[in-house]
């Protein structure tokens, strides 16, 4: 007889996130498929019925599960990204409930970035407000494969179809634009449950799945496999022992694609090739090892290999540049200026850097760019121009999410600045050009 343990050890992870406006009932919906799913706990349920009852409120309050913070519960609103992990026996979840103030973009794109899956929640009775198009941008500029309109709040229209087939209509025509490839439209009440884990029962003229349904059978085709091979080596293992006097293995998680035994293997920055001898996962030999497993790698020849290299195969080998051209989200409070200093995070890999160049501010309203911002405050999300000290093996960010992406950082006190997409973004902008610095001169 299968145990628990094991069906959930052979089903597949999906990562989503909710997104939407202040009370659209984000929460409620998280809370409605924790509490419908059977995955909560009974003290956790207790808490949130006293909880309720000291807010006046006889039922129990099912946002009350991801808004943790004090402040959260008082205001009632979401203000930072709740994740939660819970699992059927069809797949298990990792969801990041993320804020809806405009002031909480930066929270968005935390809780998005590594989603495969995001849900953004309409009020029926509101329809797509700006806040929902500002969602939709931000799915389609983190390259969230599949994308759920969740029409809620069903039960205030008296489930009248004709409602949930015009938001449906626009939201789909706005997203298909910014390029997001698959948009599934499903109306719900979070707060009575319907269409959420159960069908519901006053929306016969509906026949597509539930929410939960949809989550369960949504394909989870992890682009990591379908990427080329991409190794960004973490630790050097050289035991020098009696026993393994010469051995010299790298160490790492495989951030895309494959790696083979026998396979011609480049290393960069250096340029520097030579042949995949062995691959150890979990300390048992492999021929053949993926994304995102963690593995030893050894090779035919000696080479001056540190942490931060990038090791891949040598057909399919990035090119290295200098010159980072991206569209970043500034996440911290203090503003982000041409001409700065700052570190970039690439994989295991962290370099000085520089600010060249600020070309433009997204709007996220209508898509427009506002050229020469000069500077980006929080919640800005814009494109930047950044000289790397060292090249760097990076991917465009459409390529591969795991490659393609990077953090900059305040050399002074570590404190992260922004989260970096290289390439082009949706709204593509006029070609940046360069600019003198006075500062460090790469």
């Amino acid at each position: 007889m299968t145990t628990i343990n094991e069906q959930l050890s052979t089903t597949t992870l999906l990562r989503f996130a909710t997104a939407g406006s202040v009370d659209d009932g984000k929460s409620t919906l998280v809370g409605r498929l924790l509490h419908d799913s059977k995955s909560i706990l009974t003290d956790q349920l207790e808490a949130v019925e006293a909880a309720s009852l000291k807010r006046g409120q006889e039922a129990p309050d099912l946002a009350l599960l991801t808004d943790g913070l004090r402040a959260e519960r008082e205001q009632g609103i979401t203000i930072d990204v709740a994740y939660r992990y819970f699992a059927t026996t069809r797949r298990r979840f990792i969801l990041a409930d993320t804020p809806g103030h405009v002031q909480y973009t930066r929270n968005m794109v935390t809780g998005a970035s590594t989603a495969e899956l995001a849900v953004v929640l309409v009020d029926a009775r509101n329809g797509v407000v700006e806040q929902t198009r500002r969602h939709a941008a931000v799915a389609a500029l983190l390259r969230v494969p599949h994308v759920v309109l969740a029409v809620n709040k069903m039960d205030l229209v008296e489930y009248a179809e004709p409602v949930f087939a015009a938001i449906a209509e626009e939201f789909t025509a706005y997203a298909a634009s910014l390029g997001v490839p698959e948009i599934t439209a499903i109306p719900i009440s979070a707060l009575v449950g319907d269409n959420v884990v159960e069908p519901s029962a006053h929306m016969d003229w509906y026949g597509g799945p539930t929410v939960l349904e949809h989550l369960e059978s949504v394909p989870v085709s992890h682009d990591l496999a379908d990427c080329p091979g991409r190794f960004p080596v973490q630790y050097v293992i050289r035991p020098q022992t009696a026993e393994l006097p010469d051995y010299r293995g790298y160490a790492g998680q495989i951030a895309s694609g494959a790696l083979r035994v026998g396979e011609a293997v480049t290393v960069l920055p250096s340029g520097r090739t030579s042949t995949v001898t062995g691959i150890d996962v979990l300390g048992d030999p492999t021929d053949i090892a993926w994304a995102p497993q963690s593995v030893t790698v050894t090779l035919a020849d000696d080479l001056d290999i540190s942490r931060g290299d990038m090791i891949a195969p040598s057909a399919a080998a990035p090119r290295t540049t200098q010159d980072v051209e991206a569209t970043v989200c500034h996440v911290a409070d203090q503003p982000l200026v041409v001409g700065q200093r700052v570190l970039l995070k690439h994989t295991t890999r962290t370099v000085k850097a520089i600010v060249k160049d600020i070309p433009s501010r997204l709007t996220l309203d209508d898509l427009s760019q506002h050229p020469d911002p000069g500077q980006l405050v929080a919640n800005d999300i814009g494109r930047v121009l950044v000289r790397t000290a060292e090249p760097l093996a990076l991917d465009a960010y459409a390529d591969s999410r795991r490659t393609g992406s990077f953090l900059l950082i305040d050399p002074a006190d570590g404190t992260t600045l922004a989260a970096g997409m290289a390439g082009d973004s949706f709204a593509a902008p006029d070609a940046v050009a360069e600019i003198d610095d006075d500062g460090w001169d790469f």
